[in-house]
């Protein structure tokens, strides 16, 4: 509640800045036509942008003042410190996935209406990797760890779909699982190295799972995928992104690169991998079924 108030007051003082910002220039350049002296001219835009500052001032007293009002007064009724976590700053449709320390208040503003940016990250259990609440506009549905001769935690992954798309199938789990075999519901799956790894190897093991899915057709587009990550070795932390819609698999490297393949089978191929009968980290589909029942 008081970050609803603050933000609205925030909200009234940046337009009627705007607004000033505005009527000041207009005047401004209404005064700079009239024919008079190079030093008149610049006295008089002097003057008026003085006076722009003197007039906003007040109001960016009367701002934080207000701010500081309304938390004394909420800290003075409540028995806890409040504190955001802005983690995942959406602008201009690009999201970066970063995670922010978790804070327990974080899920009861979100519970109660406040201004929350993201709530608190989700570790994996047998990694301690970290998994923000958003990532490319999705929602965080769950997570897992990829493990190779029975012991060695290679990488995290987690999973993020859109929950408008998710809401007429998240009833029933059969609907759900089919669902996550479908490109055409939209998802993110992050995979974060648990460990260093070269990237010949790491390639091979995604050519090697998607390859008999994809069942002798556009086996061009392995190629493709080879081709968008770069020659340098993985280490432990690095990420990547695969980001399913239909048909089109986006796919952001190591280093922050971005590239596309273009196929339907390629991308149900992906999702089987992740998804399927035969999955490269059950506990990951697992998590991620209940995850998208509960959202």
């Amino acid at each position: 509640m008081i970050f609803s108030k603050a933000a609205s007051f925030n909200r009234l003082y940046l337009r009627h800045l705007e607004n000033s910002n505005k009527l000041w220039s207009s005047m401004r350049n209404r005064h700079l036509s009239i024919n008079a002296g190079p030093s008149h001219s610049t006295a008089i835009a002097t003057n008026m942008t003085t006076a722009a500052g003197q007039r906003s001032r007040p109001f960016m007293i009367l701002l934080v003042a207000g701010v500081a009002t309304l938390t004394v007064d909420h800290i003075k009724n409540s028995s806890s410190s409040l504190s955001l976590s802005f983690g995942n700053y959406v602008h201009g449709g690009v999201t970066q996935c970063a995670a922010a320390p978790y804070n327990q208040n974080n899920a009861a503003l979100a519970k109660s209406g406040g201004d929350v940016v993201m709530l608190g990250p989700t570790k994996e259990k047998a990694t301690g990797i970290l998994f923000p609440n958003l990532c490319n506009a999705m929602t965080f549905v769950g997570c897992g760890v990829r493990i190779k001769y029975g012991f060695v935690k290679v990488y995290a992954v987690g999973t993020y779909m859109d929950p408008i798309a998710m809401a007429a199938v998240k009833s029933s789990k059969a609907a759900v699982e089919s669902a996550l075999l479908d490109p055409s519901y939209p998802r993110t799956i992050r995979i974060v190295m648990n460990r260093s790894l070269s990237m010949d190897k790491y390639i091979a093991a995604i050519v090697e799972a998607l390859t008999p899915r994809m069942n002798g057709q556009d086996l061009d587009k392995l190629e493709e995928f080879k081709a968008m990550n770069p020659k340098v070795d993985l280490i432990e932390g690095a990420e990547m992104e695969m980001t399913i819609r239909g048909h089109v698999m986006l796919y952001k490297n190591a280093l922050g690169g971005v590239g596309q393949i273009d196929s339907r089978v390629f991308c149900e191929a992906l999702c089987d991998v992740y998804y399927g009968k035969d999955p490269v980290s059950p506990g990951h589909k697992e998590e991620v079924i209940r995850g998208v029942m509960k959202m």
